[in-house]
Order: C-alpha cells, then sequence, then structure tokens
C-alpha cells in the first residue's frame, strides 16, 4: 500500500535564487569574522597588522607592527569588548627634471579588531608606539568570581 506523497509547493515565481547566494555570502562573513585566522589580511587595500595579545594577571597587553605610522595618525578604540586599531599612512612625491613631471602617492590603511577577553577597560589603558611597535596595555577589572551552590 502506497500512501499519497504531499509534496511542498514549487511555485517558482516565490523563489529568489539570490536568497541562497545572499544566506551563504552572510554565513561566510559570519564565519571570517567568528575565526580571525582565516580573515585576509588584505581585505579591500585595507592591511590587517600582525598583532600579539598576552593576558596577565591583572591586565591584557596588545602588540601591534605598524611599520612607518606617526603616532598623529593612529586612533585606538574600545567597543563591544574589541580594540579597534586604525591607522593611516600617506607619501607624496614630485619630481620634476628637463620638462619631465614625475608625481607619486601611496597610501596604506591599517584596520583591526581585536577580540578582548571579559573585564578589560579602558579606565588606565597606556598606549605607546616605539619603532613601530604599538603596544597598548589595558587592566582588567576583578574576575567575577565563580560562585558555588551546594547539592543537599
Amino acid at each position: 500500500m502506497k500512501f499519497p506523497i504531499k509534496r511542498p509547493s514549487r511555485d517558482v515565481c516565490n523563489w529568489d535564487p539570490f536568497d541562497e547566494i545572499r544566506g551563504m555570502q552572510e554565513y561566510m562573513e559570519q564565519m571570517m569574522r567568528t575565526f580571525p585566522a582565516l580573515e585576509s589580511r588584505y581585505a579591500g587595500g585595507t592591511f590587517a597588522p600582525l598583532t600579539d595579545v598576552a593576558e596577565e594577571d591583572n591586565k591584557v597587553i596588545v602588540t601591534t607592527d605598524l611599520p612607518g605610522i606617526n603616532r598623529e595618525n593612529i586612533e585606538l578604540s574600545l567597543k563591544d569588548n574589541f580594540l579597534v586599531i586604525s591607522a593611516s599612512k600617506g607619501k607624496e612625491e614630485e619630481n620634476e627634471k628637463e620638462g619631465y613631471l614625475r608625481k607619486e602617492r601611496s597610501f596604506m590603511r591599517y584596520y583591526r579588531e581585536i577580540p578582548l577577553p571579559k573585564g578589560v577597560t579602558e579606565e588606565g589603558a597606556t598606549a605607546q608606539l616605539k619603532n613601530g611597535v604599538l603596544t597598548v596595555t589595558m587592566p582588567k577589572t576583578e574576575a567575577l568570581t565563580e560562585k558555588r551552590i551546594p547539592i543537599e
């Protein structure tokens, strides 16, 4: 005995193949945000600098390579437990020789969002740029102590 199989409606007018593509694109973007090691270091002309994050007892230390960047061109912010490092450098050069004019420009942008452990605060944070290496030290608030509930 065969049971009648009910098939879902296959209305072609309501199906948009681009919905599937958008869904896959959102999934891939979420995966890239979840696993920073998978993200491209050269995304859209923006360089993601190499970064080290060290956690000590009462502070978090972030070290980032920013060669050739002046301190005035670096912007640091802390939002939603992410340290955001944004920096840029530009150079314009002009040479003129016997009727020949050469003008060269270069521009480099650095951007990186670094996830931080919970309890990091910007109060008392320090940043130092020395020889192209940016070191940001941020204190941690007192760790939340885990409370155990005894079973009777």
